[in-house]
């Protein structure tokens, strides 16, 4: 499933990194600890969290997760948003819990 794909079907706001919708989406990976995130995540990965500060992108970029979905309805940062432009990571939103929106992006990646 590409990640444009996933923002379709789950309605997702597109934040930005426009130029990586195409990217493929491998798995996924739930958490708020960046140290955690780092440990743990692939590239291809699509990263959900509820972080929106500009060391997301700097992870993001350093693992090359496919994307980033900031939950519960939150918006990035300004200099967030200046880093996920330069470095063409998305960075997306949902209003749903990470629980909720990690069980759907589950779900979603089973029927491929």
């Amino acid at each position: 499933m590409k990640v444009s794909d996933l923002v379709k079907e789950l309605n997702l706001t597109v934040f930005c990194g426009e130029a990586g919708l195409d990217a493929e989406i491998s798995g996924g990976y739930t958490s708020d600890l960046l140290s955690d995130v780092m440990g743990h995540i692939d590239e291809g990965m699509l990263w959900v969290t509820m972080q929106t500060h500009q060391n997301i992108v700097a992870v993001a970029t350093l693992k090359d997760a496919a994307a980033v979905l900031i939950v519960n309805g939150a918006s990035p940062d300004e200099e967030t948003l200046e880093k996920g432009k330069e470095e063409d990571v998305p960075l997306l939103g949902t209003p749903l819990s990470a629980f909720e929106v990690t069980g759907k992006i589950y779900s979603l990646l089973l029927q491929e």
